[in-house]
């Protein structure tokens, strides 16, 4: 079979011509890891809010020191905290 024949050939670019790869163009592009895609930025939907806070510096390594993920974990104690706790 054709299946490993390029239906239309390539043209050839000068390199001259080519743009040039400012670093815009690298901001926008596509991350790779591998075959998988590292997507940038928060998921769509996502409802959460950056903020500048001060905790304790043994809360912070408590949770720190649970490993990788440790903000989504502080995050839903203090989500369990607020169900018996509710704000006044």
């Amino acid at each position: 079979m054709n299946a490993s024949k390029r239906g239309t050939p390539t043209a050839w670019t000068d390199p001259d011509d080519a743009p040039e790869l400012t670093d815009e163009f690298f901001e926008q592009a596509d991350e790779y890891v591998g075959e998988k895609l590292i997507r940038r930025g928060r998921p769509a939907g996502s409802h959460k809010t950056a903020t500048t806070i001060r905790f304790d510096d043994e809360v912070i390594e408590a949770f720190k020191s649970t490993g990788k993920g440790w903000q989504t974990r502080m995050n839903a104690a203090l989500k369990d905290w607020l169900k018996s706790h509710p704000p006044a």
